[in-house]
């Protein structure tokens, strides 16, 4: 899938300027992340469930 054609989105916790920020596609095959700064380089491919596992920790944090 072309990321042009995914519907990428940024965190509620990003700031109001919109910089440091990372947004994220979700898939069923997966989590694409991305750096809001610079969307012309490539993006990262997270498995579902690795994404999850990180929420999860990031949550506790």
């Amino acid at each position: 899938m072309s990321t042009r054609k995914l519907a990428w989105f940024k965190s509620s916790y990003s700031g109001s300027s919109g910089d440091s920020c990372i947004e994220v596609a979700v898939t069923e095959q997966a989590v694409r992340v991305r750096d809001s700064k610079d969307v012309t380089r490539p993006h990262l491919d997270v498995r579902p469930e690795e994404w999850a596992r990180f929420v999860g920790f990031a949550a506790e944090a």
